[in-house]
């Protein structure tokens, strides 16, 4: 499955599609020019027990590696993913 991104100006998303329909979502709103806030992650029932939320929380993780921001996970989702895997947690700072 391909993760894809959609980035505006204040807010974004990693998604993933199948036949035109968003399955899986975990979106973020910038927060200045060196943090994003990590607010809700989705995954449709017929994707659910596939890691597919862990997966776009590490995207998100790995995209704010590459772009040098800090991650705010107010997500509960997220933040328990985060939090539960110490290789994720230098985003934090």
């Amino acid at each position: 499955m391909v993760i894809q991104q959609k980035d505006g100006k204040s807010k974004g998303s990693f998604f993933i599609e199948q036949d035109g329909d968003t399955k899986a979502e975990i979106t973020y709103s910038k927060a200045g020019s060196d943090k994003i806030i990590i607010d809700h992650t989705e995954v449709s029932d017929e994707l659910r027990g596939q890691n597919i939320g862990n997966e776009l929380v590490e995207h998100t993780v790995n995209y704010a590696r590459d772009n040098e921001l800090t991650v705010i996970p107010l997500c509960p989702y997220a933040k328990s993913v985060i939090e539960r895997d110490e290789s994720l947690k230098d985003v934090l700072k």
